[in-house]
């Protein structure tokens, strides 16, 4: 049983926690020594005992321009007393077309149109399915395999799940989609230990494509979908040239490339999405999380001329893709991504963020003679500590980490299994950073 005994807080608090089952948590865990929020405001986060915790998470990737921005409140409660929701099917808001404008505006040339869906889970199903659609309006429908890679994260829908690669979040879900295969990882610790950026050794693992092509037959494989930065399972840089040479054989044998940027877009690496950052135009590019700061769902694919033109054939009063969302470009989250994109404008985050690599790069690789810290890797505002597990198990640390983190040492990061993840929002200063460093260093400090 759950104790039930009044709370002292400055909010009000639930005093049964049982009905909520939470995602991705340890429920039981949970319930035992909430972690519960109250408030958000810049560079924290507030507890409902009314503590400030630094955040060097974004929230979960999301909050890019920091929490409480009231340009982005102020826009959401505009729309909604103007217009609260449009249907998105046969019915379109102007916000919805200039939103898309703009966000193809910072893609790099080539990605000109923008299907609009509400997660990164719907953004990652969504281009796993026009990339399908894609090859059956070409006339090529044996074109059906998807290729995912072993430690990726496409979100939580069947395709997404499918294709991904981090073993916890598929194994208790059964087969998912037939003409599924994989790539192998990019990360090899033995040669890739405490990188700062890109891993010089990998690239060669772009060419396992070829065995799969050999294997299956490139007449039969639809596209390929990776992270540039694979951030769920730990922060993986792509290894330098890893992802110019999956594009050449991609294109060798016809095979469309989807980046998921949804981590990795809106600033995350230094550049507005990462596909800028490695030189390499990819067929179809998701986003999320960073679109709106996290203040309202959305999701999207950016989609190659070449892709949406195959399906602008036949009768002009024929729906050309039978696919979509209920809250589709929601008028709501329209109104948060337009605001979101002219506080990254205005405050020069993307660039803000490039120049500020180094010296993060610099502050976290400082925690590498801590205990039981066996490598640390680092890309644009974003790190991945890897402690050594405890003989409790796998995970026991990463966990522990997670609890003196919130309860102790009044900072919020992810813990992914035995990692400590950091990704800051872009607005975090050169002082917040060393004191993101130091409470990480009492947090390992804390679970040695």
């Amino acid at each position: 049983m759950l104790d039930k005994s009044p709370t002292k807080s400055s909010v009000a608090v639930p005093n049964d926690l049982a009905a909520h089952w939470m995602p991705f948590t340890a429920n039981r865990a949970f319930k035992k020594a909430p972690r519960l929020l109250a408030g958000a405001k810049d560079m924290h986060y507030i507890t409902v005992d009314g503590r400030k915790l630094i955040d060097a998470a974004a929230g979960m990737w999301c909050t890019n321009a920091g929490h409480g921005r009231t340009q982005i409140s102020d826009a959401i409660g505009k729309m909604a007393a103007t217009l609260d929701y449009a249907p998105p099917f046969q019915f379109g808001i102007p916000q919805a077309f200039e939103l898309a404008s703009r966000i193809a505006d910072l893609a790099p040339k080539g990605l000109d149109h923008v299907f609009f869906c509400n997660s990164g889970s719907e953004a990652a199903d969504t281009a796993l399915k026009i990339a399908l659609a894609y090859h059956q309006t070409n006339g090529q429908g044996a074109r059906s395999r998807l290729i995912g890679r072993v430690r990726g994260y496409h979100g939580v829908g069947f395709g997404g799940t499918a294709v991904g690669g981090i073993v916890g979040n598929r194994k208790i879900f059964g087969s998912l989609l037939a003409g599924v295969d994989h790539l192998p990882a990019t990360y090899d610790r033995e040669k890739q230990a405490f990188t700062k950026g890109e891993p010089e050794y990998g690239a060669h693992f772009a060419d396992a494509l070829e065995d799969l092509v050999n294997l299956h037959g490139a007449n039969t494989i639809a596209a390929v979908i990776v992270e540039p930065m694979a951030g769920s399972t730990g922060v993986l840089a792509a290894p330098k040239g890893y992802l110019k040479r999956l594009r050449e054989i991609t294109q060798k044998h016809g095979i469309l490339l989807i980046f998921d940027e949804v981590i990795t877009g809106f600033g995350r690496l230094g550049f507005a999405f990462a596909a800028e950052r490695y030189g390499v135009l990819p067929d179809m590019l998701t986003f999320a999380k960073g679109v709106t700061n996290g203040a309202a769902p959305m999701g999207g694919v950016l989609v190659r001329d070449t892709i949406h033109d195959a399906f602008m054939t036949g009768p002009e009063h024929i729906v050309e893709l039978t696919h979509g969302y209920t809250y589709s470009a929601h008028p709501l989250a329209c109104a948060a991504g337009l605001a979101t994109l002219d506080i990254y404008r205005d405050e020069n985050l993307f660039e803000r963020a490039n120049k500020l690599e180094p010296k993060f790069a610099d502050a976290v690789m400082s925690l590498r003679n801590q205990p039981n810290v066996v490598d640390i890797r680092t890309v644009g505002l974003t790190a991945g500590i890897d402690l050594a597990p405890s003989a409790d198990g796998v995970g026991k640390r990463g966990f522990a980490g997670l609890n003196s983190a919130f309860h102790d040492n009044d900072i919020m990061l992810r813990a992914v299994g035995d990692t400590l993840a950091l990704t800051p929002p872009l607005i975090v200063t050169e002082d917040q950073i060393g004191e993101i460093v130091d409470k990480v260093g009492k947090v390992i400090r804390a679970v040695a």
